[in-house]
């Protein structure tokens, strides 16, 4: 058997995809991989396929409880040994797992990092050889990715312990250049095979709203796309709290997510979103690493995450089976205070000492910069994306929200003076400077305490906007701080400055203009993607097909998507497959799920076809 065989009979694919062969034959030859490849793009084939190969155990470190349950329960849907070792497990339980693995019982055995160094996995690992070992969301290990891990520094000691040293492979979907070499040089790989296999997702749609009333557009939204599952982010745990009651009120299926929870409650509001009980998650990036469910149609981000990396990665959780999906964030000025805030003051990873976290929220505030200018960038949102990993996109993607958005060119002299003068008042009144809300507070002529406390109401240009709507006064501001006429400080209490081009400005009569969307009905977005539903696809067979699914889920007490995806039975609803052979070249069947439950799906087809001979 070799590894075409291997992904045809476990995994029911008949080629790989971009990049997943040079990275197997390379492992299969016992050189060292990284492998950087988007969400949804095969990285577990990667080091599943060799497995299958290699005589003995392939161990995997894992860094979530949740990741490697769920990659365990869809081996094993495809014929697989494969088990897991976690915190949450009783004493038979671990000890089942261990003597399994002695005995040769399994190909793949997942676990932490922490677990490494603990004497009971050091002594299976003594009376064990490894083949090989794969670091999965390796990003954990360098201090550059925004899920650094110390307990990920631990592994290169780790591997010395082996002997002979297996092969090792580092697989991730978020790295920067120099998060890439950190991966390289802290894991010790040894003359690595490097795949880049680019981070485009061209199935997802990009979007940047800033709506008056978050909540209405969620629930607009929602209503809009019925039958759609999604998550939505926000950047608090009372935040969930609030729009998850506020769907609900909307008769809306939700549920929540976030680590103020029991942790059987989230265990069960996971498991109710997972086995599609409940239509919508509303949670914090607690939640989603280890959340492999494939039909995910849209991902809502509340509230603006602190980087690019978190955002690409949880926005990366829509359309992982290749439909068409979108991701849509909502960006309002107050979000940038609440992430400044929460980097500054959340300290959750205890593995840090004092030094690194310093370095840490250094370069967490560098990258809220970046994940901002995203925000309120008007080029293409996917080019922003993909060059901000290095890799360069020319000209627009044709399906994000800039793209298809119709631009005009807005002259805003007048109000970009009155804005400029503003500041120079406050700056010459308080040197130290003063905040955005403070400055808009002012030229909007505001009553409240702070701005007659510090007597702003004196100044000559109190109230000169008082009939400009704040969401207007934060379009003004945005232009005016990318074309560079205004400042904002980092450090705990940002304040607004002037540059010292806002003297051309004030002074010389320079003109400011400002690009911004033509207001007009709601553009429809296109269903472009990379796997959607074929043209002659019955829906009828379809939803007949996704209720067997859904049936034999329940009774293997797995969710739906890890019996079929929903690109396959799209695929079995259009092609009508009559027999077992017919059933396993629908992409992503394989020989253990077509003998497992081929003849449930079979029987539903020759029905239909039955009361339907015309199809």
């Amino acid at each position: 058997m070799n590894q075409y065989d291997v992904l045809q009979k476990y995994f029911g694919h008949d080629t790989f995809r971009p990049g997943q062969e040079t990275l197997i034959e390379a492992i299969l030859a016992g050189q060292d991989v990284l492998g950087v490849m988007p969400t949804g793009a095969g990285k577990s084939a990667c080091y599943q396929v060799p497995a299958m190969l290699l005589p003995g155990l392939t161990l995997v470190i894992s860094p979530l409880i949740s990741l490697m349950q769920d990659q365990v329960a869809a081996l094993r849907q495809s014929g697989i040994e494969a088990a897991c070792i976690h915190s949450g497990m009783d004493e038979k339980e671990y000890w089942d797992i261990v003597q399994g693995a002695r005995f040769g019982q399994y190909k793949l055995l997942y676990v932490a990092p922490e677990r490494l160094e603990t004497d009971g996995f050091l002594s299976l690992i003594s009376s064990v050889r490894i083949f090989l070992v794969a670091v999965d969301e390796a990003h954990c290990v360098s201090q550059w990715g925004q899920d650094f891990r110390p307990s990920y520094l631990r592994i290169a000691g780790f591997l010395e312990r082996l002997a002979p040293r297996p092969p090792v492979g580092a697989f991730t979907a978020t790295a920067t250049g120099q998060v890439k070499q950190d991966i390289a040089r802290l894991l010790e790989l040894r003359d690595p095979v490097c795949v880049t296999t680019g981070f485009d997702r061209s199935n997802l749609y990009f979007a940047v709203e800033r709506p008056r009333d978050k909540d209405q557009f969620v629930e607009d939204y929602i209503k809009d796309h019925p039958g759609k599952s999604g998550i939505i982010y926000c950047s608090t745990r009372k935040t969930v709290e609030l729009v998850c009651t506020q769907l609900r009120k909307a008769r809306i299926s939700a549920t929540r997510y976030h680590a103020g929870l029991e942790a059987e409650e989230r265990r069960k509001n996971q498991e109710d979103f997972v086995y599609d009980r409940c239509r919508v998650m509303v949670a914090t990036n607690a939640f989603g690493m280890g959340i492999d469910k494939s039909n995910v149609g849209f991902v809502i981000h509340y509230n603006m995450p602190k980087n690019i990396e978190n955002y690409y990665q949880e926005a990366g959780r829509a359309g992982r089976d290749g439909s068409a999906a979108e991701c849509i964030l909502l960006y309002a000025l107050g979000d940038v205070q609440t992430a400044r805030f929460l980097i500054q003051n959340s300290h959750d990873n205890e593995e840090l000492n004092e030094e690194q976290a310093r370095q840490i929220e250094k370069l967490d505030l560098q990258r809220l910069d970046r994940m901002v200018a995203y925000c309120k960038t008007t080029r293409c949102l996917r080019g922003f994306l993909l060059e901000y990993f290095g890799q360069q996109q020319t000209g627009g993607c044709g399906n994000c929200g800039n793209c298809q958005g119709d631009f005009v060119q807005t002259d805003i002299t007048t109000e970009a003076q009155k804005i400029l003068s503003g500041v120079a008042r406050i700056e010459k009144r308080w040197p130290g400077g003063l905040g955005v809300v403070a400055l808009v507070q002012m030229l909007r002529g505001s009553q409240d305490k702070n701005t007659l406390k510090r007597g702003l109401n004196e100044l000559p240009t109190y109230g000169i906007m008082r009939d400009t709507p704040p969401a207007r006064m934060r379009l003004y501001l945005d232009a005016l701080e990318e074309q560079g006429y205004l400042v904002n400080t980092q450090g705990e209490y940002p304040v607004v400055r002037l540059a010292a081009s806002a003297r051309e400005v004030l002074f010389q009569g320079k003109a400011v203009t400002m690009t911004e969307r033509r207001t007009k009905e709601k553009v429809k977005i296109p269903a472009k993607a990379k796997v959607s539903a074929p043209t002659n696809l019955s829906l009828d067979l379809y939803e007949r097909l996704r209720a067997v699914r859904s049936e034999l889920a329940q009774k293997q007490h797995v969710p739906a998507y890890i019996i079929l995806s929903n690109a396959s039975l799209a695929e079995m609803a259009s092609k009508c497959p009559r027999t077992t052979g017919d059933l396993m070249r629908i992409s992503g069947v394989g020989e253990a799920r077509a003998h497992r439950y081929g003849k449930k799906f079979l029987q539903v087809i020759a029905e239909y076809l039955a009361q339907n001979p015309s199809e």
